[in-house]
């Protein structure tokens, strides 16, 4: 990145894109309702089964004003904007929310906590990283866990958040999606046993949009 560039992502003005898209959430929470995605380049958490590796690197996509990126969010006539990643807290998102908030569009992100909190965000989706553990202040301000589950031993780490997130957090197990086939009966068991979580399925994989 030029130091130009560097200098205005520190300060949350430009920030680097992957890609940005209307389409329908599939996950979670909110899983069907229609919002605005702003995918942003950069992780360094490196989960080994990734399905947007594509953008680990930020040196390989376009910093952006993130002025522009609020104007195409207007233009788009969306209410609500999903801000994910990549790690989209390795960036300042001040501006961006505020702009948004600005135009009273409602702010969601995912994240796996790992880094400092910016922004300001109507609804908080941590989907914390055994590999990069989330920092201790974002768990008690998360609406939403969602653990990720390959093995029998993600589950143990999902109880742990479960244990430090509020009590009103909604909480979610999803079945890591190039294992579905293998996991998704131990997850279905052990939901049943433990009723506290729900199932999240992606959803958008399944109707083949973004």
């Amino acid at each position: 990145m030029a130091e130009k560039d560097t200098e205005l992502i520190s300060e949350g003005l430009k920030l680097p894109v992957v890609e940005e898209f209307f389409s329908l959430q599939g996950e979670g929470f909110h899983t069907g309702k229609a919002a605005y995605f702003i995918r942003l380049g950069g992780c360094d958490i490196g989960c080994s089964w990734c399905d947007s590796r594509f953008s680990w690197n930020p040196e390989i996509h376009p910093v952006v004003e993130t002025k522009s990126i609020i104007d195409r969010v207007v233009e788009s006539g969306t209410d609500s904007v999903v801000v994910t990643g990549g790690e989209p807290l390795m960036w300042n998102l001040d501006d961006l929310c505020k702009g948004l908030k600005n135009k009273n569009i409602s702010t969601f992100i995912e994240t796996s906590g790992a880094y400092q909190l910016t922004g300001i965000w109507d609804w908080i989706c941590l989907s914390p990283k055994q590999n990069m553990p989330p920092i201790a202040d974002i768990c008690k301000v998360a609406d939403e866990l969602k653990v990720i589950i390959s093995n029998k031993s993600d589950f143990d780490w999902a109880e742990k958040y479960h244990k430090r997130v509020s009590e009103g957090c909604k909480l979610f197990l999803q079945p890591e999606w190039s294992l579905f086939e293998t996991i998704i009966a131990e997850v279905v068991e052990y939901i049943k046993k433990n009723p506290v979580w729900r199932i999240s399925l992606q959803a958008h994989k399944y109707m083949h949009i973004p």
